[in-house]
């Protein structure tokens, strides 16, 4: 679920975090009850301090999407469907906005862009 967090990013490392776990959560991936891992064994994996780690998870419990039990971990709360439908909304929208960011660097334009996503997507656009 983490391989994607990049630590020189410009974005810092506990919202990167926070981001894919919100994801995770928007997609289903974590279920409502399921333990997230300890800060300390995800800082470990992460290769990050767990001041890092224990703040992205503080963000999320303050959003609603995890709660901390004292002693027993972290754990995902239930997320309404139109929260989860937020999030995903707005990971697609972080996604194409690098994407034209990238193409913008490439002197690609947005029919072509647009062009190759259909394509892409199995459904050519017609002029």
């Amino acid at each position: 679920m983490f391989e994607h967090i990049d630590p020189r990013s410009p974005n810092p490392l506990w919202g990167q975090i926070s981001a894919r776990i919100r994801v995770a959560i928007a997609a289903g991936e974590l279920q409502p009850g399921e333990a997230l891992p300890s800060v300390r064994e995800l800082a470990k994996k992460l290769r990050v301090n767990p001041a890092t780690v224990a703040q992205a998870y503080k963000g999320l419990a303050l959003e609603g999407f995890v709660e901390t039990r004292h002693g027993a971990g972290t754990f995902v709360q239930e997320v309404g469907t139109d929260r989860r439908a937020e999030e995903r909304k707005a990971k697609a929208a972080a996604l194409v906005r690098r994407m034209l960011v990238d193409a913008a660097r490439l002197g690609i334009g947005i029919e072509e862009m647009a062009d190759a996503f259909h394509e892409e997507a199995g459904s050519k656009v017609h002029g």
